[in-house]
């Protein structure tokens, strides 16, 4: 305890225990491994998103303004296959868990620093994968790989890109379970499990997801390849297969995937909202407990996604049946999070505009997969952009809300510096109004009849999808904000003190950034979760 005591005190930051290229590519820290994600993740959502742009500026006339059609295919696809799998499964568990669970609960590190390191490199390995996939030629089957055409009939290069995604699921497995092992066995002293931060929670609940669905997806994968290259009959009605096992081994594992995106999400917006109102959660254990809810329903609801499939109309009621239960723990969190606010102190700073637009756009995406869940209204907007839209608001709007929540709210503690608050409550404006002019007319869109993934489109849905590309251009400005701002802030932000915020949690009760073991001594805890009212040391322009 002295040694790491005085190690802490010689070498103050895990910034500056060493500059050097070869020093970051070869830590076992979690909070260097977490950058590292960090810069790999925005990079991914970059390239995901010029994907999109093209997507977008191909739409803006009825016969398509710059892409062939096959193009077309393959933009959306790619920009598909690297958001969910390179952007957003990995955004904020592979970065603020990795960065900040530790420190949440009074660890050294995560249980296994050496897979911790080791999953950000399997990450980047599958991802290589991929990126070949994308500068040879492309693949043209959507981001669900769908079958027997992804198997039998692409031409394009399905098998590069599905390996690319299977090597990326063991970095996925290797996370969540670092995480399980971490938080039940490296809590600090008095850290109960209901003094745990909701953050803790969330991302328990996920990383049970990430371990028990990610093999599924595996094997969909390896027998898409099989098929493919053996010509062994699985999914391909001309070979004895059956196209429908495809879709439930696919949606098995990627409806639970859409609660890997949300839940963390989930857990950075309580930790916002209890931050900016000064209030301790209401309803904590319900909040808790909502999120093993999430995880345990998440597994039960797969074959909403194919009402039009071909499966039983007793499956499809049940299915729907449990769509509905499902929404009821993602109300809770919502109705707490209200009640928490109600006679909060509330501060409108940049991370809390991003907390309550993730809970705007949530509750848009909530509530239209009810319409999706019912079978009548989902026979009419299946495949349409009323799909497109309601995915859009749960995975993107809600879960890059809450990334860049996160970030905002973490960077003083991640940098040791402070952002121009200014441009960030501008940004997170910029964002939430440029989100909605994308995707809202998406929802009319797809209700009066246009397909998703089509390369033109009658004359008449012309206005909306113009104004769509119209928002998406202001939303991809919105977004370069703060990857300038907060460079920026590298070199001349305000010095931030250990809690600028004036927040509660153990992260905030060491330096900005940590030392490299976290804490000079392993602290002891005897409040619960969320003790408000806490004094802030400066840096911030909320709460002095």
């Amino acid at each position: 305890m002295t040694s790491i005591a005085a190690e802490a005190a010689a070498e103050p930051s895990y910034l500056k225990a060493g500059y050097t290229l070869r020093s970051w590519l070869l830590t076992t820290d979690h909070k260097r491994i977490a950058v590292l994600y960090m810069i790999s993740v925005t990079a991914f959502f970059f390239l995901g998103g010029a994907a999109a742009a093209a997507v977008r500026i191909n739409l803006i006339t009825p016969e398509g303004a710059i892409l062939t059609a096959d193009g077309y295919n393959k933009a959306f696809t790619i920009h598909g296959v690297i958001m969910v799998w390179f952007f957003l499964i990995p955004s904020i568990p592979a970065t603020f868990g990795n960065f900040l669970i530790p420190l949440m609960i009074g660890a050294r590190d995560l249980a296994f620093p050496r897979l911790n390191l080791a999953s950000w490199y399997i990450l980047m390995f599958g991802a290589s994968f991929t990126m070949y996939a994308l500068v040879a030629g492309g693949v043209d089957t959507g981001w669900t790989f769908y079958t027997p055409y992804s198997s039998m009939f692409s031409n394009s290069h399905v098998i590069a890109a599905i390996i690319g995604v299977f090597i990326s699921g063991f970095s996925s497995i290797a996370t969540g379970l670092n995480f399980i092992v971490t938080i039940h066995k490296l809590r600090a002293p008095g850290m109960t499990w209901f003094r745990l931060p909701i953050f803790v929670w969330t991302h328990y609940a996920t990383s049970l997801i990430l371990v028990l669905a990610t093999p599924v997806l595996a094997i969909s994968l390896i027998l898409i390849a099989a098929e493919r290259l053996l010509g062994i009959g699985v999914f391909d009605p001309a070979l004895g297969g059956d196209p429908l096992l495809f879709q439930h081994l696919f949606w098995f594992y990627s409806h639970p995937a859409v609660y890997i995106m949300i839940l963390p999400a989930m857990g950075v917006v309580t930790e916002l909202v209890t931050a900016f109102s000064r209030r301790r959660i209401f309803g904590y254990s319900f909040v808790a407990f909502s999120s093993l809810a999430i995880a345990t329903l998440g597994f039960m609801v797969w074959g909403h996604h194919m009402f039009v499939s071909g499966q039983s109309m007793y499956a499809g009621m049940v299915f729907s049946i449990l769509s509905f239960l499902i929404a009821v723990p993602s109300a809770i969190k919502v109705y707490n999070w209200t009640a928490t606010l109600y006679k909060g102190q509330i501060a409108l700073d940049t991370p809390m505009l991003y907390a309550m637009g993730f809970i705007g756009l949530f509750v848009v995406g909530g509530i239209t997969g009810l319409f999706v869940a019912s079978l009548a209204v989902d026979v009419h907007v299946t495949d349409t952009y009323f799909v497109v839209a309601h995915f859009h608001y749960i995975m993107v709007g809600a879960t890059v809300m809450g990334y860049l929540g996160a970030l905002h709210y973490w960077w003083p503690k991640i940098t040791g510096r402070m952002y121009p608050e200014w441009w960030g409550r501008i940004s997170a404006a910029f964002v939430f109004f440029g989100f909605n002019l994308t995707f809202f007319p998406q929802f009319i869109l797809g209700y009066l009849g246009m397909p998703r993934r089509y390369f033109t489109y009658p004359p008449e849905f012309q206005v909306l999808n113009v104004m769509s590309s119209a928002g998406a251009s202001i939303l991809a400005v919105a977004y370069l904000f703060p990857f300038f701002y907060l460079l920026w802030s590298l070199r001349y932000g305000k010095i931030a003190g250990p809690n600028p915020w004036g927040a509660a949690g153990l992260e905030w009760t060491t330096s900005s950034p940590p030392p490299k073991h976290n804490f000079p001594e392993i602290p002891v805890v005897t409040a619960e979760a969320y003790a408000y009212p806490v004094a802030a040391d400066g840096g911030a322009t909320h709460h002095g």
